[in-house]
């Protein structure tokens, strides 16, 4: 019994041993050698060798390897290399396209189209002006006013007459007739009273020489009849058989209708009137604060409220005629008048612009309001940098002449600048901005 004891007992210790010698061989190949982590990666020599993290990714030799985050991008050597962020834009040389974000692509086939046209900027003249108000009308001599010349019942000789209708000089333009009225036709009874005084007459000049009536009987039978011949010879050359005609005093155009067909007018008063419209005045109203300026004033740009062109007196053969000396009680302000030949556009009656010119300045750079355009009270133009390169320019302006506008800053000599077409510029410079989002 004691000896199988201590052969159980001799067995268990070199079990034992053995299970002791298996363990430390089990160690030391374990530091040796890699191994698997429950979560399926490889971490043996995890100091000298790469390894996986549970996020997928290699971050071994983190320092000197590229690398990728969660957000999908790499970010190795992050100073010395171009990166993509998470807004997935690439910001490479982000430097060197800023400074082109600002130019506007205007091919040569889209001016070719709206046909636009450059200035090149140098230093000029310009006129300093006066904006203001006025009106055009007709100058004195080329108007002459119809008149009735009997009292009556108007009938247009053209119903159909009306503004703007030419006539020529010596032309019927009404008849008077006064037959149907209780006081009856004033040619008749001037027509009657004119022979009734030649009878008078004829008899008291027989009678005088017989010394029959008086002298002074004869001198009143006389006066009698030289007013009856005068009253009906104002008629006789114009009555019709559909009563007195009154005819145009000159060659022109029917300016305004005063009466209407049909309508009761008296001796003397107008019916319409006649306009030549080959010279008309432009009369401007000035503020009491430009007195001072106006003896300088020596010509004057204007446009019309029905019209967009600027017309110059210059180009007229207009000229100053008067500026008054004193404002009146009913306003506060001093007429300035014009006169200019019209070209046949010019309404006279039109309310319009005006542009006093005064003093010329030499060496001021300006353009012509076309090249202009406003936005949130900033004023700016267009330049051409390139051949189909243009480029939006901020400016400060100066004065206006209603042709051109001065310029203070922004601008200087050889510039271009767009002066026809500045719209479709501005509308390409809208159209190229980029939605956020997109490449640049």
């Amino acid at each position: 019994m004691k000896t199988y004891i201590i052969g159980l007992f001799i067995v268990t210790a070199m079990l034992f041993t053995a299970c002791n010698s298996n363990q430390k061989t089990g160690n030391q190949k374990e530091e040796k050698h890699e191994h698997v982590d429950g979560d399926g990666h490889d971490h043996a020599n995890e100091k000298d060798h790469n390894h996986s993290e549970g996020d997928g990714h290699d971050h071994s030799n983190d320092k000197v390897h590229k690398h990728t985050d969660g957000d999908g991008h790499d970010h190795a050597n992050e100073k010395d290399h171009q990166h993509s962020e998470g807004d997935g834009h690439d910001h490479g040389a982000e430097a060197t396209e800023d400074s082109h974000t600002d130019e506007i692509l205007f091919t040569r086939q889209q001016a070719q189209l709206v046909d636009l046209k450059t200035e090149t900027i140098a230093p000029g003249s310009f006129y300093n002006s006066i904006k203001t108000s006025g009106q055009i009308q007709a100058s004195q001599g080329d108007e002459a006013v119809i008149a009735a010349t009997s009292n009556g019942i108007v009938s247009f000789t053209n119903p159909s007459i009306t503004d703007g209708t030419p006539v020529k000089a010596g032309q019927s333009i009404v008849t008077i007739s006064a037959k149907k009225l209780l006081e009856g036709d004033p040619s008749v009874r001037a027509r009657i009273e004119f022979e009734t005084a030649e009878k008078e007459f004829l008899r008291a000049e027989s009678l005088v020489k017989d010394q029959i009536i008086s002298a002074k009987d004869f001198e009143q039978a006389r006066l009698r009849y030289e007013t009856a011949k005068t009253a009906y010879q104002a008629q006789a050359g114009n009555m019709t058989a559909a009563g007195v005609s009154v005819t145009a005093p000159i060659a022109g155009y029917i300016k305004n209708r005063l009466v209407a067909q049909g309508e009761y007018v008296s001796v003397g008063q107008p019916i319409a009137t006649v306009s030549q419209n080959r010279r008309l005045q432009l009369r401007a109203e000035v503020s009491e604060n430009n007195f001072r300026i106006l003896k300088s004033i020596s010509s004057a740009n204007f446009k019309p409220a029905y019209d967009n062109q600027v017309y110059k007196l210059s180009d007229l053969n207009g000229r100053l005629l008067s500026f008054g000396k004193a404002s009146t009680d009913q306003s506060f302000y001093i007429p300035v008048t014009f006169e200019f030949d019209n070209v046949g556009d010019i309404i006279p009656g039109a309310y319009t612009e005006v542009y006093l010119l005064s003093t010329l300045q030499e060496n001021v750079i300006s353009v012509p309001i076309s090249a202009i355009t406003e936005e949130q009270g900033l004023n700016f133009v267009y330049l051409q940098i390139g051949a189909e390169e243009y480029k939006k320019q901020e400016v400060t302006v100066g004065q206006n002449n209603g042709e051109r506008v001065q310029i203070l800053s922004g601008l200087q000599r050889g510039n271009k600048v767009v002066t026809k077409g500045v719209y479709q510029v501005k509308l390409a410079a809208t159209s190229s901005v980029m939605p956020e989002g997109h490449s640049h």
